[in-house]
């Protein structure tokens, strides 16, 4: 998490939808916006929210009233993709009824936000061969918006996770946006070393026969003699037949992308070569890879911090993301 001196957002209420444990909201609180709503339907991710923001979000979306939303200038949210099952047809809300994102849409069609600011997986937009996603920028057009989507990567914003993202920002059409761009990255040099714990008492070592360490990372020169990083992971072993959640990192490269799910000795966060032993990463070093801040509250359950941060949206890349949102309709006030 980067720190916001100006708090150019002071003057925004914003709505977190699909909200986790609350990765949009610490990036748009830092620029000063309010929080007006939440909604999140996992009990454990909403207790964890609670708990660091004393908001209680909402329940299930889907049953939940447009009326009984406070209005708001900024709608985010990192929400599910579902199949769509008429993708394309340009038939507006017909085309995404029975899916998690048309509730966004009849929010937006209610409300009218200002901004809109969603985050999915990278393959949102090869989904059913595009159709997904040409269905949604249909729908954001037929509301009044213009859309703006990238997908970006965490590991070029100060955060040592390759975690890549589609980002997508829709303007309402009152708005001249036509100056927005995504942020060109800083690529600031970092490395899993550099959040590390010391002794984590809640990160899993791994010690079998079948682990195999076939690489030594050596560090590139510069020609002022200073260490020059590689911002990607850096694979130096593996664990049984190196598949997925089998693979050993170097502590000097980036983690791999965390995850809710997945199995293998190194499931959810992969595994690392750390003083001399090979471990999965602990809870709060995830938190500290998505750009959460070392006061933030884990759950009490290991598993559950893992499922919630392997689920977040990375800090760092909506703050960059918001900056640029900001110019724009700071702008247009």
């Amino acid at each position: 998490m980067i720190k916001i001196e100006d708090k150019k957002l002071s003057n925004y209420r914003f709505i977190d939808l699909f909200a986790g444990i609350g990765g949009f909201h610490y990036a748009l609180s830092s620029f000063g916006a309010q929080c007006v709503f939440a909604s999140e339907w996992d009990i454990h991710a909403s207790e964890t929210y609670n708990k660091n923001f004393n908001l209680k979000p909402h329940g299930d979306i889907t049953k939940i009233e447009v009326e009984d939303i406070p209005s708001h200038d900024i709608l985010c949210g990192g929400f599910p993709c579902q199949p769509f099952s008429i993708a394309g047809k340009q038939k507006g809300f017909e085309d995404i009824r029975g899916t998690l994102f048309f509730d966004i849409a009849r929010i937006v069609d209610y409300h009218k936000p200002k901004v809109l600011f969603l985050e999915n997986v990278k393959n949102l937009s090869q989904h059913d061969e595009g159709k997904t996603f040409k269905t949604i920028l249909i729908t954001l057009r037929n509301l009044g918006y213009a859309t703006y989507y990238k997908v970006l990567n965490a590991s070029n914003f100060g955060i040592p996770q390759n975690r890549e993202r589609v980002y997508i920002v829709a303007f309402r059409n009152d708005i001249n946006s036509e100056n927005f761009k995504f942020p060109t990255h800083p690529n600031i040099s970092t490395c899993l070393l550099d959040i590390l714990e010391k002794n984590p008492q809640n990160a899993k070592v791994i010690t079998r026969d079948d682990i195999e360490i076939y690489k030594e990372y050596i560090p590139q020169k510069t020609l002022f003699n200073e260490m020059t990083l590689l911002n990607k992971p850096i694979q130096i072993g593996k664990v049984n037949k190196g598949g997925q959640g089998e693979r050993i990192y170097h502590s000097l490269g980036h983690a791999i992308t965390l995850s809710a799910y997945g199995g293998g000795a190194g499931s959810k966060t992969g595994l690392y070569l750390i003083d001399g032993k090979i471990r999965k990463l602990s809870p709060r070093e995830c938190a500290r890879v998505q750009g959460f801040p070392d006061d933030f509250i884990l759950d009490k359950a290991d598993s559950q911090s893992y499922k919630q941060f392997g689920n977040s949206v990375s800090i760092n890349v909506l703050q960059y993301i918001l900056l640029e949102i900001a110019k724009i309709i700071n702008s247009h006030e």
